[in-house]
Protein backbone atom coordinates (compact mmCIF):
# COMPACT_ATOMS: atom_id res chain seq x y z
CA UNK A 1 0.00 0.00 0.00
CA UNK A 2 1.35 3.16 -1.59
CA UNK A 3 1.49 6.28 1.05
CA UNK A 4 1.19 9.68 -0.28
CA UNK A 5 4.06 11.85 0.81
CA UNK A 6 1.99 14.26 2.92
CA UNK A 7 4.36 16.56 4.97
CA UNK A 8 3.03 16.33 8.64
CA UNK A 9 5.18 18.08 11.12
CA UNK A 10 3.68 18.92 14.15
CA UNK A 11 6.49 21.49 16.27
CA UNK A 12 6.46 22.22 19.78
CA UNK A 13 8.36 26.13 19.72
CA UNK A 14 8.18 26.32 22.89
CA UNK A 15 9.95 23.74 23.83
CA UNK A 16 13.25 25.59 21.72
CA UNK A 17 12.11 28.66 24.01
CA UNK A 18 11.81 26.98 27.61
CA UNK A 19 14.48 24.69 27.04
CA UNK A 20 18.06 24.25 26.45
CA UNK A 21 18.57 21.07 23.55
CA UNK A 22 21.42 19.08 24.35
CA UNK A 23 20.51 15.85 22.44
CA UNK A 24 17.80 14.62 20.31
CA UNK A 25 16.63 11.51 19.43
CA UNK A 26 13.62 9.94 17.03
CA UNK A 27 11.23 7.49 18.77
CA UNK A 28 7.96 5.52 17.24
CA UNK A 29 5.09 5.70 19.35
CA UNK A 30 2.37 2.79 19.80
CA UNK A 31 -0.72 4.46 18.94
CA UNK A 32 -3.96 2.47 19.08
CA UNK A 33 -7.26 2.17 16.69
CA UNK A 34 -8.14 6.01 14.90
CA UNK A 35 -4.80 8.03 16.61
CA UNK A 36 -2.62 7.35 13.08
CA UNK A 37 -5.89 9.15 11.26
CA UNK A 38 -6.03 12.04 13.76
CA UNK A 39 -2.28 12.75 13.17
CA UNK A 40 -2.48 12.71 9.40
CA UNK A 41 -4.84 15.15 9.26
CA UNK A 42 -2.65 16.99 11.64
CA UNK A 43 -5.27 17.07 14.35
CA UNK A 44 -2.58 16.68 17.41
CA UNK A 45 -0.74 18.92 20.06
CA UNK A 46 2.59 18.09 21.52
CA UNK A 47 3.00 21.51 23.47
CA UNK A 48 2.21 20.49 26.98
CA UNK A 49 3.50 17.37 26.47
CA UNK A 50 6.78 15.74 28.35
CA UNK A 51 8.09 12.83 28.99
CA UNK A 52 9.11 10.43 32.09
CA UNK A 53 10.11 6.70 32.35
CA UNK A 54 7.95 4.11 34.21
CA UNK A 55 10.09 1.59 35.44
CA UNK A 56 12.28 0.95 32.32
CA UNK A 57 9.59 2.43 29.42
CA UNK A 58 9.59 5.90 28.12
CA UNK A 59 5.97 7.48 27.78
CA UNK A 60 4.80 11.07 26.47
CA UNK A 61 2.29 12.26 28.36
CA UNK A 62 -0.60 14.75 28.33
CA UNK A 63 -0.11 14.53 23.93
CA UNK A 64 -3.35 15.59 22.33
CA UNK A 65 -4.68 13.39 19.84
CA UNK A 66 -8.22 14.73 18.57
CA UNK A 67 -10.63 11.80 18.38
CA UNK A 68 -11.04 10.96 14.95
CA UNK A 69 -14.21 12.51 13.10
CA UNK A 70 -15.19 9.62 11.12
CA UNK A 71 -14.67 7.40 14.26
CA UNK A 72 -17.42 5.04 15.94
CA UNK A 73 -17.81 4.50 19.57
CA UNK A 74 -14.07 2.44 19.26
CA UNK A 75 -12.71 6.00 19.11
CA UNK A 76 -9.37 6.37 21.13
CA UNK A 77 -8.80 8.37 24.10
CA UNK A 78 -7.44 12.11 23.27
CA UNK A 79 -5.17 12.36 26.34
CA UNK A 80 -3.89 9.05 27.16
CA UNK A 81 -0.20 8.01 27.93
CA UNK A 82 1.47 6.48 24.88
CA UNK A 83 4.90 4.16 25.06
CA UNK A 84 8.01 5.34 22.99
CA UNK A 85 9.91 2.86 21.22
CA UNK A 86 13.30 3.28 21.64
CA UNK A 87 16.13 0.34 21.67
CA UNK A 88 17.41 -0.72 24.82
CA UNK A 89 21.04 1.31 24.80
CA UNK A 90 19.05 4.71 24.14
CA UNK A 91 16.95 3.95 26.92
CA UNK A 92 19.71 3.41 29.16
CA UNK A 93 21.58 6.40 28.37
CA UNK A 94 18.43 8.52 28.19
CA UNK A 95 17.41 7.43 32.46
CA UNK A 96 21.09 7.76 33.38
CA UNK A 97 21.13 11.43 31.89
CA UNK A 98 17.92 11.83 33.77
CA UNK A 99 18.91 10.66 37.15
CA UNK A 100 22.36 12.06 37.36
CA UNK A 101 22.27 16.19 35.95
CA UNK A 102 18.45 16.55 36.37
CA UNK A 103 17.72 17.39 32.66
CA UNK A 104 14.32 16.19 31.14
CA UNK A 105 12.69 15.15 27.98
CA UNK A 106 10.59 17.37 25.66
CA UNK A 107 8.86 16.22 22.84
CA UNK A 108 10.27 18.68 20.02
CA UNK A 109 8.59 17.36 16.66
CA UNK A 110 5.51 14.81 15.71
CA UNK A 111 5.89 13.59 12.04
CA UNK A 112 5.02 10.45 9.74
CA UNK A 113 8.16 9.15 7.94
CA UNK A 114 8.32 7.90 4.14
CA UNK A 115 6.45 4.85 5.23
CA UNK A 116 3.82 5.86 7.04
CA UNK A 117 4.69 5.70 10.59
CA UNK A 118 4.29 8.12 13.23
CA UNK A 119 7.30 9.46 14.91
CA UNK A 120 8.20 11.38 17.81
CA UNK A 121 11.27 13.50 17.86
CA UNK A 122 12.95 13.96 21.53
CA UNK A 123 15.38 16.19 22.88
CA UNK A 124 16.96 15.60 26.32
CA UNK A 125 16.77 19.61 27.43
CA UNK A 126 18.35 21.42 30.29
CA UNK A 127 16.08 24.11 31.33
CA UNK A 128 16.40 28.01 30.74
CA UNK A 129 16.72 30.65 33.08
CA UNK A 130 15.01 33.84 32.75
CA UNK A 131 17.61 35.58 31.46
CA UNK A 132 18.61 32.90 28.63
CA UNK A 133 14.97 33.55 27.25
CA UNK A 134 15.58 37.15 26.72
CA UNK A 135 18.50 36.46 25.41
CA UNK A 136 17.03 33.72 22.63
CA UNK A 137 14.11 36.97 22.26
CA UNK A 138 16.99 39.37 21.25
CA UNK A 139 19.00 36.63 18.93
CA UNK A 140 15.54 36.28 16.97
CA UNK A 141 15.07 39.61 16.58
CA UNK A 142 18.64 40.56 15.59
CA UNK A 143 18.22 38.00 13.02
CA UNK A 144 14.91 39.66 11.79
CA UNK A 145 16.41 42.98 11.14
CA UNK A 146 19.34 41.63 9.28
CA UNK A 147 16.93 39.38 7.06
CA UNK A 148 14.71 42.95 6.50
CA UNK A 149 17.42 44.63 5.64
CA UNK A 150 18.88 41.89 3.51
CA UNK A 151 15.76 42.24 1.67
CA UNK A 152 16.07 46.08 0.33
Amino acid sequence: MAHKSVNINIKNKRAYFEYEILEKFVAGIQLVGTEIKSIRNSKASIVEAYCRFTKTELYVVNMNISEYDFGNINNHEARRDRKLLLNKKELEKLQKKMKESGLTIVPLKLFVNDKGLAKLEIGLAKGKKLHDKRESLKQKDANRDMDRAMKF
